[in-house]
């Protein structure tokens, strides 16, 4: 049996449990069985390879010990050893002796996961089916992580925890633009399922990647960090499912949580790409670690302080904000007047407001800046959905190569040869502080081409009259019907 159809039959097995409502919570189930199935494979390769080598999770704990067909636990005797037993120990795991990483790693995944089975032998049957796959097969396990991608995209398009994915297309686009290297430190600090970290291990693998230090150095550049529970879980599988070895730098916390000026320079990154949260509520009092001119409690606006701070000199930064954040007074005019002093905010790629449709309709952006030197000149380049579609739905949704065209005008590494365009346009730094250091600039040549013939305009205008005035005769004569009645 083929990978897709073990998972698609496990997931109709679970729709017969009663625990288990909806799919946020069958990928929940899914992911901490398909965790430790993972982990153990993994444990049986590396303890072949070396000697010294320490699984985190305790013997009796192990994916083989309990979960194997010789084993025989089912019914009762496997719900009562998952729910007494495996949780509260992994839940509690010590975090000392060999392999403290991974032990970290294995009791945060646990510390909020829950057992939502409540049928022993369904659950065994589950059990079975996860036994099939052999995640030390190379190609078993990249026809899971396919898998897996889509399931993730399954729980967006259910309008589930939507805040998880982002676009593919997005995360490749962003990721190829930053052009990340392996020995770079690459932050994610809302990561959600950890798309932009592995686009960027797959970016990097397919271009640097050439011997045992390359992907060495490229795994120790990884850092992560994700407030939420479920998203969390899946990030920590994701890194598994590429290969990632030690995934402890994915850490289960809230970045805004920890004090502003806290941060020391072994914090700072090279590379930020990532999507905060936005239109998100924060818990009261998290803006109080933020300088006074950059607090506030809308999520993104500290997020994006909070980039520039971990951002090292010479270092890039891609994120996704809202269009809110561009033209915002107050604290969001403070925020970006200090983003275009400390860094180079060369470009902006303004987005339609149905790429992230269903669970979204706000038009974004994507920010492109350098820190170490002040803003001069900004590039806007406007994306439009394909001719012959009037938006980008679940059915047909926003391609990599959608965004091509962006790709060819960039200009290389060194952003030469800009020319502006129907789609391109460029901004001074004068025209932006006149604006009061708005950055809501809209597309100059369309504003042209809409509006430039009064003609049109004075016709568009006569044949709104007449049809308004059509519009007020059929209400008057419904009105006298229905006093005459």
């Amino acid at each position: 049996m083929t990978v897709r159809h073990i998972v698609k039959s496990i997931q109709d097995i679970m729709r017969k449990d009663a625990g288990v409502d909806g799919d946020a919570q069958r990928l929940s189930q899914l992911c901490w069985m398909f965790f430790l199935k993972i982990v153990d494979d993994q444990d049986q390769q590396l303890t072949a390879a070396d000697k010294n080598y320490r699984s985190p999770i305790p013997r009796q704990f192990r994916w083989r010990a309990w979960a194997s067909a010789e084993n025989g636990l089912t019914g009762t005797d496997l719900l009562n050893f998952i729910n007494e037993q495996l949780f509260p120990s992994l839940k509690a795991l010590p975090i000392s002796g060999k392999s403290p990483n991974q032990k970290r790693v294995v009791r945060s995944v646990f510390e909020d996961a829950y057992n939502y089975m409540k049928n022993g032998l369904l659950l065994r049957q589950v059990v079975n089916k996860i036994n099939e796959v052999d995640f030390n097969n190379l190609a078993e396990r990249k026809h899971f992580g396919d898998i897996y991608e889509q399931l993730l995209n399954d729980l967006q398009a259910a309008g589930n925890s939507g805040e998880f994915y982002t676009p593919r297309a997005l995360t490749m686009f962003m990721v190829d633009r930053v052009n990340p290297k392996p020995g770079q430190k690459i932050l994610d600090p809302s990561c959600g399922t950890g798309g932009f970290l592995t686009c960027s291990i797959r970016y990097m693998r397919e271009r640097y990647v050439k011997k045992q230090s390359d992907e060495l150095a490229l795994q120790s550049g990884l850092r992560a960090i994700e407030l939420k529970q479920l998203p969390h879980m899946l990030c920590v599988t994701n890194m598994l499912l590429h290969g990632v070895r030690d995934a402890s730098f994915v850490h289960h916390d809230n970045a805004l949580a920890r004090r502003y000026e806290s941060y020391q320079a072994n914090d700072l990154a090279d590379i930020i790409v990532t999507n905060p949260p936005f239109g998100a509520s924060i818990p009261d009092g998290v803006e109080i670690n933020f300088p006074p001119d950059f607090r506030s409690k809308e999520s993104a606006d500290l997020f994006l302080s909070l980039i520039i701070k971990l951002l090292k000199k010479g270092g890039q930064a891609a994120v996704v904000l809202p269009n809110g954040i561009l033209s915002g007074e107050g604290v969001k005019a403070r925020i970006r007047e200090h983003l275009l002093s400390e860094c180079n905010l060369h470009t902006i790629v303004r987005l339609p407001d149905s790429v992230f449709k269903p669970y979204a309709s706000v038009g974004t952006n994507i920010l492109f800046f350098e820190k170490g030197h002040p803003t001069k000149d900004i590039w806007f380049y406007e994306h439009r959905v394909p001719e012959g579609q009037k938006m980008y739905s679940m059915t047909r949704p926003i391609k990599f190569e959608h965004l091509q065209s962006c790709i060819e005008w960039w200009g290389g590494n060194n952003r030469v040869g800009r020319k502006e365009t129907d789609s391109a346009w460029k901004v001074s730094l004068e025209q932006v502080k006149a604006s009061n250091f708005s950055l809501d600039f809209k597309n100059p040549y369309i504003v042209a081409q809409t509006y430039t013939d009064p003609n049109e305009l004075a016709t568009l205008l006569g044949k709104a009259e007449t049809d308004v005035e059509q519009l007020r005769d059929q209400l008057k004569f419904l009105f006298k019907k229905a006093l005459r009645i």
